[in-house]
């Protein structure tokens, strides 16, 4: 008599998947831990935010090219394209340099305001999560392994708007929700590491002790700068051959330990920062 198979090819293959995802988190768990906490960024790395916030701010910035005579214009993609990983406050200062124009302090920060109230609306109405993060936020949040804390170019209240819309806040202690734009006493952007440095001096670990989640060169450049181990993370670009370009990129010329494309890749990316580090 022939043996009876009570699950079928596909059934039995989720069941070796499930497994093998079983045992790489419980190999995780009892890693020896060289990392203490683990800073998230928080735009298009979390959230899929990137696309609308400068899709808010386009009609602003063109706004400005306008007044002080330049014709260039710019889409939303196009400006996505060229600063990401730039807050407003950064694009317009690298917006200057590149047309030969100065806008005065007092007017800046209007425009910086004026940013910050298109985009927040925006994502409190339309933001939604990077595909797999919030599982693995949850995770790590229940196993209490790690700390957690977000660490951004973008402004706190645009952040705050980002993480709450897609609920992501619950899994960060609201004072380790950090901003170049706004934690620091001198406003900043990412690929400067100052708010990186702020935030491991606020927490009181030292940056050999975390871990950076990154997509962007400018994001990535100020965790190397800040002798931050990085996981870069390529997930939420469109194509393949731009993630693909990212990684390259990421991994040559920010100094990547391991590159995400999607975010259930994570506890694997940070078993090979843990090993990179013993």
């Amino acid at each position: 008599m022939a043996p009876v198979c009570f699950f079928s090819f596909e059934q039995l293959l989720g069941y070796l998947i499930l497994w093998i995802g079983i045992m790489t988190w419980l190999r995780w768990l009892t890693l020896e831990q060289k990392i203490k906490e683990i800073l998230f960024d928080c735009d298009n790395t979390l959230v899929l935010s990137e696309h609308l916030a400068f899709e808010a701010c386009a009609e602003l910035a063109n706004e400005i090219l306008e007044k002080h005579g330049k014709p260039e214009r710019y889409t939303g993609p196009q400006l996505l394209k060229e600063f990401v990983g730039q807050n407003f406050r950064g694009m317009m200062v690298s917006l200057q340099k590149k047309y030969g124009f100065e806008i005065p302090e007092e007017e800046f920060n209007q425009y910086v305001d004026r940013e910050l109230g298109k985009v927040v609306e925006t994502l409190e109405k339309k933001a939604e999560p990077c595909a797999g993060a919030t599982e693995v936020l949850e995770k790590l949040y229940k196993s209490k392994k790690y700390g957690l804390a977000v660490v951004s170019s973008s402004a706190l209240s645009r952040v705050q708007a980002s993480i709450r819309k897609v609920g992501q806040d619950k899994f960060f202690p609201s004072e380790h929700v950090y901003s170049a734009a706004t934690s620091l006493e001198k406003p900043t952007s990412k690929p400067d590491p100052a708010i990186y440095l702020h935030a491991c001096k606020e927490i009181g670990v030292e940056p050999s002790q975390c871990v950076a989640i990154e997509d962007s060169k400018s994001g990535a450049t100020a965790a190397k700068n800040a002798k931050i181990p990085l996981i870069g993370y390529v997930g939420a670009y469109d194509e393949k051959e731009e993630q693909d370009r990212m990684a390259k990129m990421l991994t040559e010329e920010c100094g990547a330990i391991t590159i995400m494309y999607h975010w259930n890749e994570f506890f694997d990316c940070m078993e090979k920062v843990e090993q990179s580090l013993a």
